[in-house]
């Protein structure tokens, strides 16, 4: 009995082994499939009916319990050192944050009638505040943006952030078939908002006013503007910028050494130069929540301002990539409601907030990063402060209203609460 030789087995000259390369062909196979299987898991879940509901809801609690951690951790020192408590200052984060989630449970659940209704009075409110601070204001780290109501104090400009969105919203929605007008798109808009700058500028608060004319640009830009329009404003707006900086020679310096803190380390780069080295010793998963070096007493304003840089040190580049992936993940689900809705109100206060939030975070984290002169803009929903906490919690509400109240949405909560009231009331199984 002859034994066959394998060499002779044709189509086979390995001798019953594998082709060289066919397990990484077959790992590479796996792994597109385990892409491709969860690709097409989120694209159906992206969408279904609740979708942008629950993407709101899930990724501003995130970020709203991300911001008390990081106050906490933040402010622990300065705390310690000026009131003897190291929870003096996150107790007050939490106070805003009782006042606030309740709040924007109300806008959320708030008909949309009433929502535009209360969009002129708010905007006058917020042009009276404004007034006040001009005249009243008092003095904070050289601005003179705050105003004090018995043992608290205020910045109207975060009222008005809010108020100005809600009633360019209305009166653009109001004007939906008149738009294609150069004079509808303007008037009175546009005065309006280059009135609340104004007032703003009056205290020196140059940030604020940035952001105010994002939010005026976006608006515009929602509304289909022409292209020269943008042009001609961005013109404007950067040379006024530009004079109202010249006049003041600490902000002069801090624009001018933005792009090298180093070069004047001990004076107007401090602040910058610190926040570097914050983010640059977080490395990739950080030093841990509480570890930070810089909080104690390097980094001015490490609660408030800089919070990112302490939240790159304590949570590396994982935790600020989560934050800034968190704040495109409100954006997006924002766009997805203001793109599906028929209301125009709707669409142009959800993209009206959108371009407050977002542009306000990219300013303050190109701020941290020495890519943006050091202009004073917290980072909403995370930094301390319940001026600026408050009205961004309402807007956050609101659009998770918005989202709600998509006819499909509205649907599927009605569908589920069907249920459960079935289910409660059904007897118990015999």
């Amino acid at each position: 009995m002859t034994t066959a030789n394998p060499e002779d087995v044709p189509g086979d000259s390995t001798g019953g082994r594998a082709p060289l390369g066919a397990g990484v062909v077959a790992a590479w196979h796996a792994v597109r499939d385990t892409v491709s299987g969860a690709w097409r898991g989120l694209r159906e879940a992206a969408d279904k009916p609740l979708a942008s509901y629950y993407l709101l809801l899930g990724a501003s609690a995130l970020l709203l319990t991300i911001g008390l951690i990081m106050v906490l951790s933040a402010s622990s020192v300065r705390s310690y050192l000026t009131y003897d408590d190291s929870y003096a200052v996150v107790k007050r984060q939490l106070l805003w944050v009782a006042i606030g989630l309740p709040a924007a449970w109300v806008a959320s659940r708030m008909p949309i009638k009433h929502v535009r209704r209360l969009a002129y009075p708010g905007f006058v409110f917020a042009l009276v505040l404004l007034a006040l601070v001009a005249r009243f204001g008092v003095l904070i780290n050289g601005n003179k943006n705050w105003l004090a109501v018995g043992p608290f104090t205020m910045q109207p400009a975060e009222v008005a952030k809010l108020a100005i969105v809600l009633w360019a919203a209305n009166i653009y929605a109001h004007k939906e078939r008149r738009l294609g007008e150069l004079h509808h798109l303007l008037v009175p808009v546009v005065p309006g908002l280059l009135a609340v700058i104004g007032l703003v500028l009056v205290g020196r608060d140059l940030g604020t006013a940035m952001v105010l004319g994002v939010i005026m640009l976006g608006m515009l830009w929602v509304v289909g503007a022409p292209m020269r329009l943008f042009v001609l404003s961005i013109s404007v707006l950067g040379a006024a910028a530009a004079a109202l900086a010249a006049m003041d020679p600490e902000r002069l310096q801090r624009i001018t050494h933005f792009t090298d803190p180093f070069k004047d380390y001990t004076d107007t780069g401090w602040q910058p130069a610190h926040g570097l080295y914050a983010l640059s010793s977080g490395g990739w998963f950080g030093q841990g929540i509480g570890a930070s070096t810089q909080k104690w007493g390097d980094l001015p304003e490490a609660h408030t301002d800089y919070i990112f840089a302490v939240l790159g040190e304590e949570l590396g580049l994982v935790g600020t990539l989560l934050v800034v992936g968190l704040f495109f993940t409100v954006a997006y689900a924002a766009i997805r409601v203001a793109l599906s809705t028929e209301d125009p109100f709707v669409r142009y206060a959800t993209f009206g907030i959108v371009v407050w939030l977002l542009g306000q975070m990219m300013i303050n984290v190109g701020m941290v990063l020495a890519v943006l002169p050091v202009i004073g803009i917290p980072l909403p929903i995370v930094s301390y402060g319940g001026s600026a906490l408050l009205p961004s919690l309402v807007a956050l509400g609101l659009v998770i209203g918005f989202a709600r109240r998509e006819p499909e949405a509205a649907a599927a909560l009605a569908a589920r609460r069907r249920n459960r009231s079935a289910g409660l009331s059904a007897g118990p199984a015999r």
